[in-house]
């Protein structure tokens, strides 16, 4: 079932909807590991989806009926709002201009105040090794950031061609001082269709290797390009039955 609640979030002083995956058939005293994930109304059904096109994921985990829920917050829709509160970082986009990040106090208050009130309001296994966090493009960033970050918090991050263009070096530098824990899994990839040119999938390739390196001997992190994989919610369908396996989602 798909849930659809208002919360406030109180660092912005407005209110988000959540879109919730719960399995249909929740039997008496099951608790669900938790997967928070960013962009909650392109993940389950196409006709919530901003280009009609979703993950598709409540068909997913219906079929493999595990015990997880999914918990999707919804992007800011307003100008270059999203990249503002899914960034951890200042940068400035030709296309979108100067963006002002604020992703390092959403993701404090995901930790703080919106997984509080989950696990308070649902039937939740709340420890590290049953939370994960996930995303695509900025979504994939503040999936990758927090995943590291915060590894204290999210055992699993699942981190869909995340945006590392103009982010990069203060990226690496955070990931580098970051006390990841060894037992922390990533998964990162991308598809060849992504960029405009082969330099620039080559650029993104060499991005995301270094993240690779920086990461590889604190963290198991699997690493994927995908062939003819554009940036889009129809591609990043196709990668659900991966990050599943590997992250060990089909195990519980």
């Amino acid at each position: 079932m798909i849930i659809k609640e208002e919360i406030t979030i109180s660092i912005y002083n407005t209110k988000r909807l959540l879109h919730i995956y719960l399995p249909d058939d929740l039997k008496d005293g099951e608790r669900l590991g938790v997967i928070y994930m960013f962009d909650g109304h392109n993940l389950f059904l196409d006709e919530d989806a901003t280009y009609g096109v979703s993950w598709g994921l409540k068909d997913f985990f219906d079929q493999k009926r595990k015990n997880y829920m999914i918990v999707g917050l919804e992007c800011n829709h307003e100008g270059n709002k999203r990249l503002c509160e899914f960034s951890p970082y200042d940068f400035y986009d030709p296309l979108w201009g100067k963006v002002k990040a604020s992703g390092q106090e959403l993701l404090e208050w995901i930790i703080h105040e919106l997984k509080p009130y989950i696990d308070t309001r649902y039937p939740t296994l709340s420890d590290r090794e049953h939370t994960a966090i996930g995303g695509s493009s900025m979504g994939g960033l503040m999936a990758l950031y927090g995943g590291v970050v915060y590894s204290n918090v999210f055992s699993k991050a699942l981190c869909l061609s995340p945006y590392t263009y103009h982010v990069q070096k203060q990226l690496i530098k955070d990931l580098k001082k970051a006390k990841l824990l060894k037992n922390t899994e990533i998964y990162l990839s991308y598809g060849s269709k992504e960029v405009a040119s082969k330099s620039a999938l080559v650029h993104y390739t060499r991005q995301l290797l270094e993240i690779q390196r920086v990461i590889l001997d604190r963290a198991k992190i699997y690493l994927h390009l995908f062939p003819n994989h554009a940036h889009s919610e129809s591609a990043w369908r196709k990668e659900t039955k991966v990050w599943y396996k590997e992250l060990g989602f089909d195990k519980r």
